[in-house]
Parts: C-alpha cells; sequence; structure tokens
C-alpha cells in the first residue's frame, strides 16, 4: 500500500502552480538591484543535475518508487534550506520587524493538520504505514514544524516588537483641530467648533 492520498496530489499541483506563477511575477516585474545569488544559483544546478542523473539512473530498471524517495528526501533538504537563511538573519538582527508572521501560522496550521490527517488515516485503517511508508512527507512537515516554532518563538518570545508611536496620543488629540470631512454647507469656523466639541 502506498499512503498517497488525492489531497496530497492537490497539494503538490497546488505547490506547483503556486510556484509558477511567483516566477512569473518575478520574471515580469521590476526588482531593482536584486539578483539571485551564487549560492542560489549553485544549488539550483545541483538540484536539477541531481534529478537528471537519478531519472536516468531509474529509467531502465524501472525504480520510479526509488526515484521518488530522492525527491522526498530533496525536498527536505530544500526546505530546511529555505528556512534557516530566515532563522539566522532573525538572530543576527535580534528581531523580526518586517517579517510576516502570518504565512508561518498558516503553515503550522497546516502541519498539524497534516500530521492529524496521518493520525486519522492510520487510526481508520488500522496500520502506521502512513507514517513508514510516506517518511518524504513525515520529515518534511516535521521540519516544516520546526522551524515555525523558531518563527514564533522569534516573533513572540525572543524578539517582540516594542514599536510604539511616534508622536504620544495625547499630543496628538491636541493637534486634532478640523474634522476630516468638512460639510459644504457649513462655514470653516463651524466644522472647527463640531470638531472642538468632540
Amino acid at each position: 500500500m502506498i499512503p498517497v492520498a488525492v489531497n496530497d496530489v492537490a497539494f503538490s499541483v497546488h505547490a506547483v502552480l503556486i510556484t509558477l506563477v511567483l516566477l512569473f511575477q518575478v520574471v515580469i516585474y521590476e526588482r531593482g538591484s536584486q539578483s539571485i545569488s551564487k549560492i542560489t544559483i549553485g544549488i539550483i544546478t545541483v538540484v536539477w543535475v541531481t534529478v537528471g542523473v537519478c531519472f536516468f539512473i531509474a529509467f531502465p530498471s524501472n525504480s520510479w518508487l526509488w526515484l521518488v524517495s530522492i525527491f522526498n528526501t530533496m525536498q527536505v533538504l530544500l526546505t530546511s534550506i529555505k528556512y534557516i537563511p530566515q532563522a539566522v538573519m532573525n538572530f543576527k538582527l535580534k528581531s523580526t520587524d518586517g517579517f510576516c508572521i502570518g504565512n508561518v501560522l498558516i503553515d503550522f496550521i497546516g502541519g498539524i493538520s497534516n500530521f492529524a490527517q496521518m493520525v486519522t488515516q492510520s487510526v481508520d485503517q488500522n496500520s502506521w504505514v502512513n507514517f513508514s511508508g510516506n517518511l518524504g512527507k513525515v520529515l518534511l512537515s516535521l521540519v516544516s514544524l520546526s522551524f515555525d516554532i523558531i518563527f514564533m518563538c522569534q516573533r513572540y518570545v525572543l524578539y517582540p516588537s516594542n514599536k510604539t508611536p511616534s508622536i504620544p496620543m495625547s499630543k496628538l488629540n491636541d493637534k486634532v483641530k478640523e474634522p476630516l470631512i468638512k460639510s459644504l454647507n457649513q462655514p470653516l469656523a463651524t466644522n472647527l467648533h463640531a470638531a472642538e466639541n468632540v
């Protein structure tokens, strides 16, 4: 039994489509001085060469399950590589300002839901092959959840945002004398008088 459900395939197709949209946006929108780093080019080159070599090894012997396990391993490694720079940057800056925590929270909920689905299927089928037979999915979920927890700890425990308004509210209230919307029917003095009474 190969524990691959329809939702697993749908998730993968969705991820590929969203990645293609993002790559298309990279091509068409202005990037300014941003460019792809040499390290990234090196990683992409190694990945594609590995894919090609593994495909030509698997093709003659029809070792497609072996090829899928290689791809699972690559996916886990690439996910780790994807998260590490952000965690290191947050650590070096001792700040998470500008970092979108919303995506991390959504990813964390997705990872927990993924494990809940696997447990539910395992209990329903009276077999834990969903975990042992799909090691790539389990490892990917564990890596993602681990980094999600790291990012949440960085955001809410280690480096919480301590932004305060640059102008205290008491001074801000003293400076507001005009209403946001002026009536055309009333003279300016009436509008100011109404605003002062509010």
